[in-house]
Formats: structure tokens, sequence, C-alpha cells
């Protein structure tokens, strides 16, 4: 079945249009007008709208690196082969960022990309360009439900965006700017009304596509972000948790025995997954459509799992970060690439550059600051398999919406509720999975989750004093600490961080705290404030 469904991915590449201006309607049809599809050609119809989704998360200085690298978590420090460009990754580190920088650029202009095929096709549809055989309400459902997601990343990543749902608009279109209430609130509605039309099947044609149990689960992100995207006007703690409730009450999805079989290369079949975007070498041809492997490990970690590329060694964690992991947590090895490494026959590999070259490459968690390190310094992302003789492209499907995250947005829920005993059973749950050698390390306490983070902030490079900020003062911090263990490298860090009130008040590694809240928010791109004098720039830019 993943080989249908990226059948119909490439199909869409194909056809879909790179187009970033929202008043640009220059795009090709991607079917002639009247055509009456079949259910293959109905797959590649929504593929269409799909293909954004993995190119404005993943592709070069996307949603993931915005997400990913202002956090606490992971940095790109200077290497012996580069990786300053600009400053463009110290300026993420430190929470510098211009409006002119790439990373706020593309997640920006990808992510509309994604809102304007939505409405291309539902344009399509409704014009009767598109004759649909059967269900067409149950199309045009799925397509403003994927819609909605997209204005998820953007109303997260920059709160106050214009709101666009029609592709057939007049010359000279300009769209007016809509609050970050009023973005949340449109979400919710698109969600909310669309859902009930939507499929209860899981898996083959639905596999990758937005059934009931994905909007659930989106809806449950929307509900659990509502402070933050309604500007602190309510929460939502128990609609995010009826929702969750939905996925959990289903029965459909299950965590994995292992949370490393939820990222090795064939997880298509993964019950874990509840949304999860398509990815395969063969059919997914972006040249950085999908590479983790190349961007964290050194060159010559190649000859370890004999890619048909070299790395290039950029990413790696932040050593506080990885201080936070109980020892026997089987996620620190299982999600982290360490110490002495060896090619595939089993021989020690050795740096290639730097003031270390021709000795051990042996990654340690160390890094001396975000202006110097050698090849061994901090620990490599291992998270999602990387399997042997891999091209450039990495074949794992991303599991966009899992069900581990389902459990644990309830139990986040809950705690803030007061209800802490049933929030520690449902982190308990997750955590089981992860003590296999010492099952008495996974129980969590009611007061143990409602304490403190472990997380030991402070200033931590060698050009400076240490600084110590610590973390016990962090409301509920022990959840986010759990979170943090839980979905390290799936793009989310910065969301997480927010929400407990740490993006901005705490110091790690190179980073600073800010002094004020408007990091909070990314600029809105200064081309857009360019081309559309309705928008207005987010505060403190």
């Amino acid at each position: 079945m993943k080989t249908t469904i990226l059948g119909f991915l490439l199909f869409a590449f194909s056809v879909l249009m790179g187009c970033t201006q929202l008043e640009d309607r220059s795009f090709h049809n991607i079917i002639a007008e009247g055509f009456q599809p079949s259910g293959d050609d109905l797959s590649a119809l929504l593929g269409s709208a799909y293909v954004p989704w993995r190119q404005t998360l993943l592709l070069w200085n996307g949603v993931a690196r915005a997400q990913m690298l202002s956090s606490d978590q992971d940095v790109i420090p200077a290497r012996p082969n580069g990786w300053v460009d600009g400053g463009i990754y110290k300026r993420m580190h430190q929470h510098k960022w211009t409006s002119e920088d790439d990373i706020c650029v593309q997640s920006w202009e990808r992510t509309y990309v994604g809102v304007n095929a939505c409405n291309r096709v539902l344009y399509q549809i409704e014009s009767g360009e598109i004759n649909l055989p059967a269900n067409e309400d149950a199309v045009v459902a799925e397509l403003k439900v994927l819609r909605a997601s997209y204005y998820y990343i953007l109303v997260d990543l920059f709160g106050n965006i214009p709101l666009v749902t029609r592709f057939d608009v007049p010359e000279g279109y300009l769209p007016e700017q809509s609050t970050r209430r009023e973005v949340y609130e449109f979400i919710v509605e698109e969600i909310t009304a669309n859902l009930p039309l939507l499929s209860e099947e899981t898996g083959g044609d639905y596999y990758g596509r937005f059934n009931k149990w994905a909007a659930y689960t989106l809806l449950a992100k929307v509900y659990l972000n509502a402070e933050v995207f309604s500007e602190g006007a309510f929460t939502e703690w128990d609609a995010c948790i009826e929702a969750c409730n939905r996925v959990i009450d289903a029965n459909r999805y299950a965590l994995e025995a292992e949370q490393r079989l939820v990222f090795v290369t064939r997880n298509e079949n993964s019950r874990e997954i509840i949304l999860g975007l398509a990815i395969d070498e063969t059919y997914v041809t972006d040249w950085n459509a999908f590479d983790f492997h190349l961007y964290t490990l050194q060159p010559s970690s190649q000859a370890t799992y004999n890619f048909q590329s070299a790395p290039w060694g950029g990413v790696c964690c932040i050593p506080q970060y990885i201080d936070t992991f109980d020892p026997d947590d089987e996620r620190l090895a299982d999600n982290f690439i360490r110490g002495l490494q060896y090619d595939a026959s089993g021989n020690p590999l050795l740096c290639t550059m730097g003031s270390l070259s021709g000795q051990p490459l042996e990654y340690v968690n160390e890094v001396p600051s975000i202006d110097e390190s050698q090849e061994i310094h901090g620990y490599r992302w291992g998270k999602f398999e990387y399997a042997q003789g891999i091209t450039n492209r990495l074949s794992n499907d991303w599991p966009l919406f899992r069900y581990a995250d389902v459990l644990l947005m309830k139990a986040e829920a809950l705690l803030r509720k007061g209800e802490a005993t049933e929030a520690a059973q449902l982190v308990t749950q997750v955590r089981e999975r992860n003590f296999t050698g010492h099952p008495a390390k996974a129980l969590v306490s009611a007061g143990e989750l409602a304490g403190g983070s472990c997380y030991d902030y402070g200033r931590r490079d060698n050009l400076l004093e240490p600084v110590s900020e610590g973390g016990e003062d962090i409301v509920l911090g022990r959840m986010l600490d759990e979170l943090g263990w839980e979905f390290a490298q799936e793009g989310r860090r910065r969301q997480d961080m927010i929400r407990f009130g740490v993006f901005t008040t705490k110091s790690w590694f190179s980073h600073d705290k800010d002094g004020d809240a408007h990091c909070n928010l990314y600029p809105i791109p200064q081309k857009q404030l360019l081309s559309n004098g309705n928008l207005r720039q987010n505060p403190g830019y």
C-alpha cells in the first residue's frame, strides 16, 4: 500500500506548483476540465494537496528547523567543515533571527503553498471542473481539515496571518491580516464542522490522509495550545481531553512495544502512527527531502551505514538536554548516536578534519561553544533508522501524529486541571516500554509529575563562566521533561517550551534568555510585508 500512496505522491510532485504569493493565481490545472476521476485519480488529486506538508516540514531550512534549532535540545555549532552559513543557525539558537532569515521565509512560503493547493482543488471541485463520482462532501471536508492543519503551522509560528479560503480571487487581491485568536477560532471551526464527514477507515486508501481520528488528534493539539493561540484569553483543557478520548476510545491505535519501531525504515504498518507523511527515496526526489542522516553524522560515518553520500556533520544535541535522561532510559540508546564509531565491518572510524584529524571518531556529550566544535562534539540524531545503503534521502515515513502524543496530550491537560493521579498513569503507560530492564523506573507518581524540571538551565559554553538557573521553578516542569524525552527530533520542541513558559525565560548552552516574550512568534518575512500593505509586522521586530 505504501507503493500506491507514493505513486500518487509522485504524480502530485509533477503537478504541484511552487507559487508562494497569496495573490498569484498562476497555477496549472492538475487535471483537464470536466474530468471524472476514478479512485486512483482521486488519490492523486488529494495527494497534490498533501505534498506541501512534507516539504514545509523537512526541506532545507523548513518548519522542523524553526521548531528545533531555536530550542533547548539541538544546535548547529561551527564545525571544521563550516556550518556558519552567515550566522543563521547561531541567530536561531540565540533568538536573534530577522525577518529576512531563510528559516522564517521558507516556513511561511512553503506552508502557504499547502494552503493554496487546498484552495485550488476545492475550487476545481466546487466549480465543477472536477466531477467526483461519489462522496464529494467527504472529499471537501478532508481538504478543509487539511487546510486547517497548514493554518495550525502558521498560527503557531507567526500568529497574526492572512486567512485565505478562496482560489478564485480577483486580480490584485491582497488578503487582510487576521489576529492570532481569529486564526485559532477559524481552525477550530473548520475541523469541528468537517470532522463528522470524514472516514473512520484506517490504512489502505486512508494511509497518510486525514481520517476522523487524525482530525481529532489535530483538534486536540489546537486545544492544547489554546491559551497560547488565543493570546491568553482562555484555555481548553476539557476540550483537549475529549478529543483525545475520541481517539483512545476508537481502539484503532496502540503504542508499539518499543518506541524505536515507530521510526524504522518500513514503518508504514505501525499501529502507533495516526497520520504519517509517506516518504520513499524512489518517489520523493527533492535533494533535501529527508536528510537527517547527512545533516547530523560526520563524513566518516558513511562507512557505518554504506550511505551513497558522505554526511555533512552539522546538528547535534545540547549536552544539558542529554544530561536530563535517566541512564537506564532506553530512549537514550535508541534515539541518539554516541561513543566510538565503527564501519560496517567493525573497524574503528577516524576523524577526517580539524584539529582531531586522524584520531578516533567518538561522539561525546560535550560541545565547547556554538562558535567552536570538532567532529567528536555532541551526540548525533539517531531516532529514525538509517538503513544500509541509503541515498541522500531516508525512506522512513514521518509520524506526524502518533498515539503516544494523544496519551501525553491528555495527561498534560489533566495535569493542568489538577488531576495529577490520572495524568501520572498515562505518562507511566508511555514510559513502561522505555524501562524494560528497570521497570520500577517507569512508574511516575502524581507528586513527581507535578514537580519542576530536572533540566539544569543556564549558559554552558566555554567562552563564559557557567551560570546555573536550574529548572525546579518551572511549573509542571516534569511534564515538559517527559515531552522532551519522548518527542526528541520530531520537530516540535519550541511549541512545547512556549506552552510551559520556558522558551524566552531560560538560558541554555550559548543562548541567553530573551528578556521579553516577543520571540514566541517569528517575524513575518520582509518580502511578504513589501508585497502586501495589509500586513503588519509582529511586535518586537
